[in-house]
């Protein structure tokens, strides 16, 4: 945000100037106060077990140039001469807020939702458009109903172009954020199955991930993967030009895919030219995801060649494909998330890397599943025993894992409770020139390994 005098904010988010001076400016919100700088709003929100405004004392503590608070016991409770805005409720304040400034910003915006790929896809996105432009984007994975607004309210009147990703998890949460984020350009990476315990069927993901596809203004365009099986009926539901990437067919095409441990390798076709690239991560997915990109830069008037080479500087986020070498074995740190989708394109890669040593897949639970966990353990455990050489599953959930690429033919498999335990079992099985795939979802907490692992 620009600089904003905390009348202005009064203004935007409905709130009350308790206390302070009226001409206080503020650019930066937040709502942590463990992570508050100097000069920041502190914006207080509630979750399930914590209430923000017990921690507005800690705001001001560090630095906290003001807090907005929805307890007026909290707010008369904060000495002068700190300043305070009081609301009704402190999420409806920030998402008042975000949406004033989002109508204040000259800027386009690409939107991305997906069942997996948001993340890398927005890096890519950023690096491509960032060629030429200046780029605001979502931070980490900041996607939901308090990320958006937090996103949006870190944009500036400088910036030329955001990229924000947009997420969901239960049914009717993607068409307030997308008219919150008013898109010019939208990329939908997929249509597969996380958060099916939720959504219950593809359909219905489909469903609520192509809201954003409707919201889009129509002078812009929508990109999709040519290859998934849900994209004809999103296309039909734009109001814009459809644009189609993909691996075997579309608009941009993706060929001649190599995959080092130093990235990926590849030529891309449009309008009967060819043209070559590379990304520093490794997968056929990530190169989808990369075309994604690519499409988005087109759209927004980044030429060809200039895009390539912003997409060569990309610097994915940690925890996705992230390689590291440690005592000559290379990891794949893909730690962050997991679904059954993510599962097998991440194993997929395991298999593709150019490697003379063998390959180690490292796996934990995957949630959200709900009545399709039996079905999307099963598929795991299949693709494990198509790529991987050795199987190392991680907790109770994940044995289900190991017993279907046990069925699959794998033998080399080994079932452990804990990270640290498969962090020993790999000082004890992995050599030098062998590749380990490390991957479970967040609540599998598989980056802790590589804490138990020697540099």
């Amino acid at each position: 945000m620009d600089k904003t005098s905390l009348n202005e904010i009064a203004k935007m988010a409905g709130a009350k100037l308790l206390q302070g001076s009226p001409d206080l400016l503020v650019s930066t919100i937040s709502k942590d106060s463990r992570t508050i700088q100097p000069g920041d709003l502190y914006v207080a929100l509630h979750g399930d077990n914590f209430d923000g405004n017990a921690y507005a004392s800690d705001a001001l503590a560090r630095g906290a140039a003001a807090v907005l608070l929805d307890s007026a016991e909290a707010a008369h409770s904060i000495p002068a001469p700190h300043a305070v805005l009081l609301v009704e409720d402190g999420l409806t304040a920030l998402t008042k807020l975000a949406t004033a400034w989002r109508s204040k910003l000259n800027l386009k915006v690409v939107g991305i939702t997906g069942s997996s790929g948001k993340t890398s896809t927005k890096d890519f996105t950023a690096a491509v458009l960032g060629s030429r432009l200046k780029v605001v984007k979502t931070a980490g994975n900041l996607n939901n109903h308090i990320g958006v607004p937090l996103s949006i309210l870190t944009a500036t009147s400088e910036d030329q172009v955001a990229v924000w990703e947009v997420g969901m998890n239960h049914p009717g949460e993607i068409a307030p954020l997308a008219a919150l984020i008013k898109p010019d350009c939208v990329i939908i990476t997929n249509i597969g199955v996380a958060h099916i315990e939720h959504m219950k069927t593809r359909d219905a993901i489909a469903l609520e991930k192509g809201m954003l596809a409707e919201s889009v203004n129509p002078s812009g365009a929508v990109i999709l993967v040519a290859e998934d099986d849900k994209t004809e009926s999103i296309a039909k539901r734009s109001p814009s030009k459809v644009t189609r990437v993909g691996l075997t067919k579309g608009d941009l095409v993706a060929e001649s895919l190599e995959s080092t441990e130093k990235g990926t390798t590849f030529t891309i076709t449009h309008e009967g030219t060819k043209y070559e690239a590379s990304i520093p991560v490794s997968g056929s997915h990530m190169v989808q995801n990369a075309l994604l990109a690519i499409a988005a830069g087109l759209e927004l008037g980044i030429p060809l060649p200039s895009a390539i080479k912003g997409l060569s500087r990309a610097k994915p986020t940690g925890g996705r494909l992230e390689q590291k070498t440690l005592r000559g074995v290379l990891y794949l740190d893909d730690t962050y998330n997991a679904n059954p989708d993510s599962m097998e394109a991440a194993l997929h890669t395991l298999r593709q890397i150019s490697s003379q040593g063998r390959r180690i897949a490292v796996l934990g639970k995957m949630g959200e599943l709900g009545d399709y966990a039996a079905e999307g353990y099963q598929r795991t455990g299949v693709a494990a025993g198509r790529h991987a050489d050795i199987l190392i599953t991680v907790g109770k959930e994940a044995s289900a894992i190991a017993e279907s690429a046990r069925k699959s033919g794998l033998s080399r498999i080994h079932e452990v409770e804990e990270t640290a335990a498969a962090a020993r079992m790999l000082e004890q099985l992995a050599r030098p020139g062998d590749i380990v795939l490390v991957k479970g979802s967040r609540s599998a907490r598989m980056e802790t390994l590589f804490q138990h692992i020697p540099n």
